[in-house]
């Protein structure tokens, strides 16, 4: 189910208790460690971070009116997202973070293309996830985009 959250602070306010301090403390993580360039949004009925049209102004290829999607986490009902298209479009950063994983984590990966899910709050390993997030700056990101995905 998708928010009807107008903001990313609005969001994590509206979350469950159990929920709330750790995606507050991933959204945190994010802010810090994104390169200078993306913006936070409200995206998809999660929280985002985009390429503005500012950087890009083509926007996403599926509507160009909705800025490049870049990374979104949400509370789901059974486990928290976190979508990084960056592991879906480069294969060494796949690699890099499926091998970096086991050392931030106890319990086994539950990927898939893009998305990384966490049953339980307290298994989100906040420092992997800020480094994933610094990996790539927004000109990388449109470089990829073009490349592998835009026809």
């Amino acid at each position: 189910m998708q928010s009807t959250a107008l903001s990313p602070q609005e969001y994590i306010e509206m979350l469950p208790e159990d929920r709330k301090q750790a995606l507050a403390a991933l959204r945190e993580v994010l802010l810090q460690n994104l390169p200078h360039g993306f913006s936070e949004q409200m995206s998809y009925g999660m929280v985002g971070y985009v390429v503005p049209h500012t950087l890009y102004p083509a926007g996403y290829h599926c509507d160009p009116k909705l800025p490049l999607p870049f990374i979104g986490f949400a509370s789901q009902m059974n486990f928290i997202s976190f979508y990084h298209m960056g592991l879906y479009a480069n294969p060494e950063l796949l690699a890099w973070f499926t091998a970096e994983y086991p050392k931030h984590s106890k319990t086994k990966l539950d990927m898939g293309k893009s998305c990384v899910r966490f049953k339980k709050p307290e298994q989100i390993p906040l420092e992997l996830l800020g480094e994933l997030a610094s990996k790539i700056t927004p000109q990388a990101w449109m470089e990829f985009y073009e490349t592998q995905f835009k026809k």
